[in-house]
Formats: structure tokens, sequence, C-alpha cells
């Protein structure tokens, strides 16, 4: 690659990293070309772009922008690299579980995983991003929960007047059998 060909490369990992709040950093290293076609694939279908670059440029593409943000990825960065990105935090993390799963296989491994500021480390961190809440899930939940003290005391309300509907049928009902 000559330095025009690398600074250019620079430049679209850059972008990339602008673009999205969540990239994964992967190893697939032992991948036929038939399963990283196929992983490729996968990762279209579900809107995850799926980027291979080598690991010197990836660290220059990211010191470029923020050293101190992305400090936390910088000893992931070796051997062979995949790079996932997502709008969806939890999305690479499914996909690969979904190909090891369906392939038999441990690969691609997750180095590392950049979700929102936060840097989840290893392999071992797979299950943890599985179950991570999208924004809108986030606050679907928040509202389910201000919602619910305010159902609460309606419904309570309502079967006040109910009871107070009842307890007024039985008041005047109670003279009527007397006086008979």
């Amino acid at each position: 690659m000559t330095k025009d060909q690398k600074n250019e490369a620079i430049e679209v990992l850059k972008e990339k990293f602008n673009q999205y709040n969540n990239f994964y950093i992967t190893n697939t290293e032992a991948l036929s070309v038939a399963q990283v076609n196929k992983l490729r694939k996968i990762c279209f279908d579900k809107n995850v772009e799926m980027k291979v670059a080598k690991n010197t440029l990836i660290k220059k593409a990211l010191e470029g922008i923020d050293a101190e943000r992305y400090s936390g990825v910088f000893d992931s960065l070796s051997g062979v690299t995949a790079l996932l990105f997502s709008e969806d935090a939890k999305e690479p993390a499914m996909i690969i579980s979904s190909f090891r799963a369906e392939t038999k296989t441990e690969k691609p491994v997750l180095k590392a995983a950049f979700i929102d500021m936060d840097v989840f480390v290893g392999n071992d961190q797979l299950e943890a991003l599985k179950t991570l809440k999208s924004k809108n899930e986030l606050i679907g939940e928040i509202i389910g929960l201000l919602q619910s003290p305010v159902t609460n005391v309606l419904s309570g309300l309502n079967a006040g007047s109910k009871l107070a509907s009842l307890l007024k049928a039985l008041e005047d009902r109670q003279p009527q059998e007397v006086e008979a």
C-alpha cells in the first residue's frame, strides 16, 4: 500500500467511526472465504457494516479522532481484524452468536466492542452485549414505569367511585325494606 492509499483508508475508517456510536472488533482468522462471505451477507441483511482493515490503520484512524476516547480498544488491535459497525448496539453480538451456532465454530471471536463510550473487552463479553437494550427499548420501559402509578391511581379512583355507588344503592334500598 502506498502512503496515499493508507491515508485514504484511514479517512474512510474515520468516517465510519464518526458515523456510528457502536462498533465491534472481531477476529475472523481461520474462517474460510465462503464463511466470511456468508458473514458479510448476514451483516448486510441486518444493516451492519463489516470492514476488514489493518490494525495500524484502525489505530491511526481512532487516534486521529480522539485517542483518549478510544484508548480502551487499542490493546485489542492484533491479529486479523474485522470491524462491525451498527446503529443497534446488540445486533452484531446477535449476528456473531447465531453465526457461531450455525457454523459450529468459535469464530468470529469478539476482541472488543465500543458501545456509546463504553468498552467491552474480550470474547466473554458477548453474552452481556446480547442483552443490551436499545435506546427505544429503555425509553419504552421508562414510559411504562411512569404510566404504571397513574394507571393504579385511576383504577383506584374508579374502584372507589364504584364502591361509593354500591354503598349509595344499598343505602337507598335499606329504608324501603324497613318500611315494608
